[in-house]
């Protein structure tokens, strides 16, 4: 008799989300799931809509069972599910969650906490490394503690901090323009440039909309390089990849809707500053506690007020970076020789090794 098959792995597919980027996950769980390996895994989709209510897709679901395509983005629409009985199935499959869950209540540590308590194996950062990444302020705390470089910066807290004195500081100490941004939210969302103090008291009420941490950035004229880190204890660099905007920051617009940002991958530098962005990637990567995956973005400034630049400045790290074949998480990876498929192979097998050694660790005295 031939051999039986090996039992597929269950493969939990989280998407949408109480958030702002909810419909960017949406984008990604559809190309996720067209590309995964069906004869490695059993798919199950679980979507979660804006005001936090788990559902099975009934029809995501029923597209796959028949091999049918699932468009461009997927529906959180079908019946009211248990989260805990949902991610388990019937226990007699290895279950891998993957969250594809941007912003708040995915990223930020919350999902990572709730899968942890349940014992399911995940893809991705821990509930620390997810919460002090999603959180720019106690990031570049950290990053600065760590002796990475970054822009100068400061921290506005609603409710702790004066906003007009919020205002003077930032134009003594950082100069105009300069960028406001919620502290825990990406894609962009909420983020402002501002030029003169009238722009910045505004740009404070549009990032407050949607958290009470904000961070101030001074203005840099650099380049925006990013790149996609993969690992556990011992995390790989790719290739850079450069952003070339196509308005006057890459916005929410520029990423999403007008398409008008321009991505050179590999990014055109020399090998040496190559070597040493990857070098500085990794480091940052392991400074801030990631695992599995994460998108590492830095500004590099060839020069900086009518002198020398300071060269790579950390902006920040995405533990749930984009993951459509577009994205430049997966784009940095696939110039580097690492398909969409085996990515995903290999997110997988890295979330049951930290699963394995995690699951290892003595309960009593």
């Amino acid at each position: 008799m031939p051999d039986a098959a090996p039992a597929k792995l269950r493969l939990v597919v989280l998407f949408g989300g109480a958030s702002a980027e909810h419909d960017i996950s949406c984008i990604t769980a559809a190309h996720v799931l067209t590309a995964a390996d069906l004869s490695r895994y059993e798919l199950v989709p679980i979507g979660i809509t804006r005001n936090g209510t788990w559902v099975r897709p009934t029809a995501a679901v029923a597209a796959l069972a028949v091999g049918e395509p699932l468009g461009n983005a997927l529906a959180p629409d079908g019946p009211t599910v248990e989260p805990l009985a949902e991610l388990r199935g019937d226990g007699h499959a290895t279950t891998v969650v993957l969250p594809l869950l941007h912003g708040p209540h995915g990223e930020d540590g919350t999902i990572q906490g709730m899968l942890e308590l349940f014992g399911m194996p995940y893809v991705g950062s821990g509930v620390l490394g997810s919460a002090v990444c999603m959180d720019k302020a106690m990031a570049k705390d950290v990053a600065a503690y760590r002796d990475i470089p970054q822009c100068h910066w400061i921290e506005h807290r609603d409710g702790v901090d004066d906003e007009q004195q919020t205002i003077a500081d930032a134009v003594e100490k950082l100069g105009l323009p300069v960028f406001v941004k919620p502290a825990n939210m990406g894609s962009s969302v909420g983020i402002t440039k501002a030029h003169d103090e009238a722009e910045l008291a505004v740009a404070l009420k549009t990032a407050l909309a949607y958290d009470d941490v904000l961070v101030i950035e001074e203005g840099v004229t650099a380049r925006e390089i990013e790149v996609a880190v993969l690992g556990n204890s011992s995390p790989e660099a790719s290739l850079p990849g450069e952003v070339l905007p196509g308005s006057e920051f890459y916005d929410y617009e520029d990423k999403y809707v007008t398409g008008a940002a321009k991505l050179q991958i590999p990014a055109e530098l020399p090998p040496s500053v190559v070597d040493e962005v990857r070098e500085l990637a990794v480091r940052c990567y392991r400074a801030l506690r990631c695992q599995g995956l994460a998108r590492v973005d830095f500004f590099y400034e060839e020069t900086y007020r009518d002198g020398p630049g300071r060269g790579w400045l950390l902006n920040e790290i995405n533990t749930i970076p984009g993951f459509t074949p577009a994205s430049m998480y997966p784009k940095m990876w696939e110039a580097t020789g690492l398909s969409y498929s085996a990515l995903i192979d290999r997110l997988v097998d890295l979330a049951l090794e930290v699963h394995t050694r995690r699951s290892g660790f003595s309960t009593v005295r």
